[in-house]
C-alpha cells in the first residue's frame, strides 16, 4: 500500500503531497527509506511502477542479493553477521540474513552470492543451528554449485585440537562442489574482532564487481530472524548484583554460588534455556602477582588497540590473564628459551595439556623471561565474557536475572588459582556494578505446548537453566509432566536448590526426581546411571512425546548420558545401533533432543 501511494505521486509535488509523504514515511528506517528510494528511482528511470524483487526470492532478483548465513553456539557468529548484513546495507545491497538452522537446503543451489560465518563447537562438532546444512553439503544430495561464489568466516578456539573444523568443513565442501571462493577461508580465534572486521571490509569488496554484473540498481530490505537488544555483548548494560549466595555446605568440596542481578530500566529481556553475558574484572591479587614475577612498572603506558592506557588498566580490563592459548606458550618459548618450554611448544598435544592445566601466572612463574610490559600485553589475548545458563524466568522475578555460578578453584604447587569470572562474581559485594548482556539460544527451548511431558538431565550447574524451565511452566501453569535427574557429590553438603525441587514435588508441577549423589556410597553413581535405571519408564516417556534436555559438562557427562539414552532406546524400543541413533537424531531434528553443554 504504501509504495502504491508513493508511486502515484506526481512531480513536482503540492505541498499536500509533501505532507503525505512525510506521513508515510516517519516511522520507515534508514534501510526502508534506502529501499524506497532505489525503488523511485528505478521506476523513475523505467517508466514502471513494477516493485522489485524481494531478498531471497527465487526469481532473478535473487541472483541480485547476497546471502549471509550463520551457524552460532554462543551468538559470536551471529553478531559478526548481523554486522556484515548491516555494512552490506549501507552500502546499498539486498541482503538475506539467515541462521543455518531456518536456511532451506533447496535453495543453495540458486544462489550466485552466499557468505557463510560459522564456529566450531567443541572438539571439531558444527553448532546445532549449524547441523543439518553441516550434513547436507556433506551427502550425496548436495548438488554442484558451479555458479555460486562464497566466502568462510570461521571461528574457534585455538585450545582445541580441531580449531574452526567446522568452518574449514565448509569451504572444503563448497570448493568440491564447484564453487568459487571470493576471499580467503579466514580462521578466527576467541580474541576475533580485527580478523572479522577486516573479513567484512574483503568481501564487500569482492562483490563489488558480481553485483554490477547483474545489473543490481534498487536495494531490499533485509529477511532477518534476528532481534535485537539496545545492550549487546559490545554494548553491556551495567547491572546491579544484588546476592551472590553460597548454595553448597560448608564442608562441601565445592563453592557453587546463586547469585541475583538486577536489570533495572534496561528493557533487556530473556527465555528460559538463554544465556547471560558478563564482563569481569581480573583478580587484583592475581596481577600484582605477575608485575612481582615480571618485575613490571603498574604506571607504565601500553596500547591496547587503539588505546593508550597504564599495564595496571590493561591488566584489570582488558586482558585475559586465566586462559591460556597455544600462541602465549609459543611466544613465551621463544621470549624465554627454556628447553623444557620450547619441546612443549612444538608438540600440539602437549601444548593443549599444558593449556588446559595451567595458567599465565604459572608460565611466567615456571618459565622466567625478561619482557616490557609492551612485549607482555600483546602477548596475552583480550578478555572475553563468560555465558551462564539463566537459572530464572522472568515470569517469576520479572526484572531480575538469577545465575548459579561454581566457583573455578585449582591449587597448583601450593598456589590457588581461580577462574576470572566465577571468582569476581563470588567475591562480588551487593551494590556492586556488572556489566552483562543476554545472549539468546534458540536451540534450548520448552515445547511450544506447556502440557508436553520434559525430561531434565542437569547434574552439579547444570541445573540451573531447569530450574528456569519450572519457574516458566509453573507461570504458564503447564499440566505435562517432567522429570529431573540432578547429580553432585553429596546429598547433605551438593543438593543444590532442594527445597524448591520439593516444593515442585508437592505441587505436583514435578513428577518425578532422580538423584545421583556419587560419593554417598562406595561405588560412584552419576545421572546416566540413574537413566539406566528408570530405562523403561524413560522409553514410554519418549514415545509419548515427551522433549529430552541435557544441561551441564560436554566433555564426559554429556556423552555418558547419550550413550546411556542409546542403550536404553536399543533395549525398550528393540532397535540396533544404527536404528537407534537415527531414532535420537530424529528426535533432535523435530527439536526433541536439546542440549546446552560446555
Amino acid at each position: 500500500m504504501l509504495l502504491k501511494e508513493l508511486s502515484s505521486l506526481a512531480s513536482p509535488l503540492s505541498a499536500g503531497q509533501v505532507d503525505k509523504l512525510k506521513q508515510l514515511t516517519a516511522e520507515l528506517s534508514a534501510v526502508q527509506l534506502a529501499w524506497v528510494s532505489g525503488y523511485l528511482a528505478a521506476t523513475s528511470e523505467q517508466g514502471t511502477a513494477e516493485l522489485p524483487k524481494a531478498a531471497g526470492s527465487s526469481d532473478a532478483g535473487a541472483e541480485q542479493t547476497i546471502s549471509i548465513v550463520y551457524g552460532s553456539q554462543t551468538g559470536n557468529g551471529r553478531g559478526i553477521a548481523s554486522e556484515l548484513a548491516e555494512k552490506a546495507q549501507a552500502q546499498g545491497y539486498a541482503v538475506n540474513l539467515v541462521s543455518m538452522g531456518d536456511y532451506k537446503t533447496r535453495q543453495l543451489k540458486q544462489e550466485s552470492l552466499l557468505l557463510l560465518v560459522v564456529s566450531t563447537h567443541g572438539e571439531g562438532d558444527a553448532p546445532d543451528d549449524a547441523i543439518e546444512l553441516h550434513k547436507f553439503l556433506s551427502s550425496k544430495r548436495a548438488p554442484k554449485l558451479d555458479n555460486l561464489n562464497y566466502s568462510v568466516l570461521a571461528l574457534g578456539d585455538s585450545s582445541y585440537e580441531f580449531f574452526c573444523q567446522t568452518g574449514k568443513d565448509f569451504e572444503s565442501r563448497l570448493n568440491a562442489l564447484g564453487a568459487t571462493a571470493i576471499a580467503p577461508l579466514v580462521e578466527c580465534d576467541v580474541d576475533y574482532q580485527e580478523q572479522a572486521e577486516q573479513w567484512q571490509a574483503d568481501v564487500l569488496e569482492a562483490v563489488k564487481p558480481l553485483i554490477q554484473t547483474a545489473g543490481a540498481s534498487v536495494v531490499s530490505i533485509a529477511s532477518s530472524h534476528v532481534t535485537t537488544s539496545s545492550y549487546t555483548k559490545q554494548k553491556p548494560y551495567s547491572a546491579e548484583l544484588l546476592v551472590s549466595q553460597k548454595l553448597t555446605g560448608r564442608d562441601s568440596d565445592r563453592d557453587v554460588r546463586h547469585v541475583e542481578i538486577e536489570l533495572g530500566e534496561s528493557g533487556l529481556n530473556y527465555q528460559a534455556g538463554d544465556a547471560l553475558g558478563v564482563w569481569f574484572t581480573n583478580s587484583q591479587d592475581l596481577i600484582a602477582e605477575l608485575l612481582r614475577s615480571l618485575k613490571l612498572d603498574a604506571n607504565e603506558a601500553v596500547t591496547v588497540g587503539k588505546e593508550k592506557l597504564s599495564l595496571l588498566e590493561a591488566l584489570t580490563h582488558k586482558k585475559e590473564l586465566t586462559q591460556l592459548y597455544p600462541g602465549l606458550v609459543t611466544g613465551w618459548a621463544d621470549l624465554s628459551q627454556d628447553p623444557k618450554l620450547l619441546a612443549i611448544s612444538a608438540d600440539k598435544s602437549l601444548t593443549r595439556e599444558f593449556v588446559n592445566n595451567h595458567q599465565v601466572a604459572d608460565l611466567v612463574r615456571l618459565f622466567p623471561a625478561s619482557v616490557t610490559a609492551e612485549q607482555f600485553v600483546s602477548l596475552l589475548r583480550g578478555i572475553t565474557p563468560r555465558l551462564y545458563s539463566i537459572a530464572s524466568s522472568q515470569a517469576e522475578v520479572e526484572s531480575e536475572v538469577h545465575l548459579t555460578v561454581a566457583l573455578v578453584e585449582d591449587e597448583r604447587d601450593g598456589v590457588a588459582r581461580f577462574g576470572g569470572a566465577s571468582q569476581f562474581l563470588a567475591s562480588a559485594e551487593e551494590g556492586q556494578t556488572v556489566q552483562v548482556y543476554v545472549e539468546p539460544n534458540n536451540h534450548f527451548r520448552l515445547p511450544e505446548n506447556p502440557d508436553t511431558p520434559v525430561i531434565m538431565v542437569g547434574p552439579g550447574t547444570g541445573v540451573a537453566p531447569f530450574r528456569a524451565f519450572m519457574q516458566e511452566r509453573a507461570a504458564q501453569g503447564a499440566e505435562g509432566k517432567a522429570w529431573l535427574f540432578f547429580g553432585n557429590p553429596h546429598f547433605e553438603q551438593d543438593f543444590l536448590y532442594q527445597t524448591e525441587w520439593q516444593q515442585y514435588l508437592q505441587s505436583g508441577e514435578l513428577s518425578r526426581i532422580d538423584l545421583a549423589f556419587s560419593r554417598d556410597q562406595e561405588q560412584k553413581v552419576y545421572v546416566q546411571h540413574k537413566l539406566a535405571e528408570q530405562g523403561e519408564a524413560l522409553w514410554q516417556w519418549l514415545e509419548s512425546g515427551a522433549h529430552f534436555y541435557i544441561c551441564g559438562d560436554a566433555e564426559r557427562m554429556a556423552k555418558d548420558v547419550h550413550q546411556a539414552l542409546l542403550d536404553l532406546v536399543m533395549k525398550y524400543g528393540n532397535k540396533k545401533p544404527e536404528q537407534a541413533e537415527q531414532y535420537l537424531e530424529e528426535l533432535r531434528a523435530a527439536k526433541r533432543y536439546q542440549k546446552d553443554v560446555y
